[in-house]
């Protein structure tokens, strides 16, 4: 069969907003409407008696002797570091004590005094939650709010991505960031591993949104910033139906995240509220399924491959963790993307909380992070 003509209705096909959609984007708070953005907040010092340090010039930060159940007693240190973790993308503490109701109270924490709506709460994951009945604790407690991220988990679903000869994706393509098929992603994440594969494995990748959008040409920034993207996940629905999994259907953590769609259109720039700086939103794994709107497919498959491989192979705008049991990472969803790397066998377990923030969106006149920085 002949390819169609650049006439046919086949090669001028375009991905619009779905209608169902499109409030979804149409629909912010009249004081995003009307230009009256958030002003960036300011860090205060509150943190710099505590031992710290960058991992890289771009992101990553390590605090690797604060505990943070001190922390919880200062609202103005939690909001301080609130910043930092926006600032420099992704914090990481070394053997914590906090426990899985404290680290609850922090996650929440962070998204309310650096300013999220107060309708936003924590997350409940539509799969990842206390219908599948894996306890959070040793006392057999089961939490909606809570994910436990297990290599089990997987295995269960999907035995043969474990085969030693199964074919495998190259792993570029599991950048993300969490939960962006809600119509109110999340802002802050917070993950503790909880046990370990081993000595060595089990590493996880973060990247920064913020540079990656410093990377594109002042040309490719004014055109993706004039686009919005469908983020879809439809593996949910392919879950229920083949394990007959139950979903959480209402009010994931906000009335406004509710339903069996998982779809939502969000800009493909997107500006933090905290720092005010730009970074790439709509990229990776998030949209691997989902489209850019208002271009031909074959046009979305191209800014879509090309945002993913600024994401994942300039390594110089990337950290590499490696973890140690009882460690915890706290990041922001907004301006970060993460991948795991599954190079072990055995078990692997994880708590994390998402703290749900504001809907996104772009404002024109906010700053790329280099820029507010002096060119750093």
């Amino acid at each position: 069969m002949a390819p169609p003509s650049a006439d046919s209705p086949v090669a001028h096909h375009v991905r619009e907003e779905p209608e169902a959609l499109q409030t979804t984007i149409n629909s912010e708070p009249s004081s995003l409407l009307s230009k009256h953005y958030p002003t960036p907040l300011v860090y205060s010092g509150s943190l710099d008696q505590y031992e710290s340090f960058d991992l890289t010039t771009v992101i990553g930060k390590e605090f690797p002797t604060v505990q943070l159940t001190e922390l919880l007693k200062d609202d103005s240190k939690i909001k301080d570091l609130a910043i930092t973790v926006s600032q420099r993308g992704v914090v990481f503490f070394r053997n914590q004590d906090i426990n899985i109701e404290e680290q609850k109270t922090l996650a929440q924490k962070l998204g309310e005094l650096s300013g999220k709506p107060e309708t936003s709460k924590l997350h409940k994951h539509a799969v990842s939650n206390s219908k599948r009945g894996i306890p959070v604790d040793d006392k057999g407690t089961l939490d909606d709010e809570v994910s436990i991220v297990s290599s089990d988990t997987p295995r269960e679903s999907d035995g043969n991505k474990f085969a030693d000869r199964a074919p495998r994706k190259t792993a570029n393509h599991v950048w993300h960031s969490d939960i962006t098929f809600e119509n109110i992603p999340s802002d802050y994440a917070l993950l503790k591993v909880v046990s370990l594969p081993g000595k060595v494995g089990g590493d996880t990748l973060f990247a920064s949104g913020y540079d990656a959008y410093d990377r594109l040409s002042p040309s490719w920034q004014d055109f993706l910033e004039g686009l919005t993207a469908t983020h879809f996940q439809p593996s949910f629905n392919k879950i229920v139906a083949e394990k007959g999994i139950e979903l959480i259907e209402e009010n994931r953590g906000t009335p406004e995240n509710t339903g069996t769609h998982f779809q939502a259109v969000h800009p493909v720039i997107r500006t933090n509220p905290v720092t005010g700086w730009k970074s790439i939103f709509g990229g990776g794994q998030q949209v691997e399924h989902g489209w850019i709107n208002n271009v031909t497919d074959r046009e979305s498959e191209l800014i879509k491959g090309y945002l993913l491989e600024t994401i994942a192979s300039n390594y110089d705008l990337q950290v590499r963790i490696k973890w140690n049991q009882n460690d915890l990472a706290i990041w922001d969803n907004r301006s970060v993307f993460h991948t795991d790397i599954g190079d072990y066998k055995e078990k692997r377990v994880a708590h994390r909380v998402l703290s749900l923030g504001e809907r996104p969106y772009l404002d024109k006149n906010s700053s790329s992070r280099r820029e507010a920085l002096g060119g750093l």
